[in-house]
């Protein structure tokens, strides 16, 4: 089993920033790919962002590329979600997952899952 628990969500302005942390736990050996998802209410899981351990240069979607950066601490099990200008559009809960495989973007590839931390981003 993975343990997935994500931290730093909160409120900010529209143009303002967040950091969120992800620590990973257990069996992180079987993680091939870590990665953050939003899910907004009434809207499915969206992926966000992904940071593989094969060293390829983190995916991420259109809608946050030049806002967004991904970023890995091996040593610690930990990951981040660096987001600068916050869009009202932003706002949803956000997961951390781990996929067993490379370079996936689907959620159904990821068999692990957090709990969730909501960014709200007020207008």
């Amino acid at each position: 089993q993975v343990r997935l628990v994500e931290s730093g969500g909160g409120l900010v302005q529209a143009g303002g920033s967040l950091r969120l942390s992800c620590e990973a736990s257990g069996r992180t050996f079987e993680i091939y790919t870590l990665g953050w998802f939003r899910q907004a209410p009434g809207a499915g899981r969206e992926f966000v962002a992904g940071s593989t351990w094969n060293g390829k240069t983190p995916d991420y979607a259109d809608s946050v590329k030049g806002r967004f950066t991904i970023s890995r601490d091996d040593a610690k099990n930990m990951m981040y979600l660096q987001m600068n200008n916050l869009k009202p559009e932003d706002a949803a809960v956000y997961y951390c997952a781990a996929a067993p495989i490379y370079e996936t973007t689907r959620p159904d590839d990821y068999n692990y899952w957090g709990r969730g931390t909501q960014v709200t981003v007020s207008s």
